[in-house]
């Protein structure tokens, strides 16, 4: 469990930065899945989704 700020900040917990493989000064987003549910990732985890759902659809 993490506490919210008055600045509406967290603290990112080590094992789930760890899992993440987010390292400081990373760029972190929240994206809202398919099933409704928010996910927290970098920048270039983003970046590689969208390449590989890019190539999925190009691909025949």
């Amino acid at each position: 469990m993490v506490s919210v700020t008055k600045k509406f900040q967290v603290t990112i917990p080590r094992e789930v930065r760890d899992d993440l493989h987010i390292k400081s000064g990373d760029r972190v987003v929240f994206v809202k899945n398919q099933e409704g549910n928010w996910e927290l990732m970098t920048i270039s985890t983003l970046t590689k989704r969208m390449m590989g759902s890019i190539n999925e659809e190009i691909t025949p």
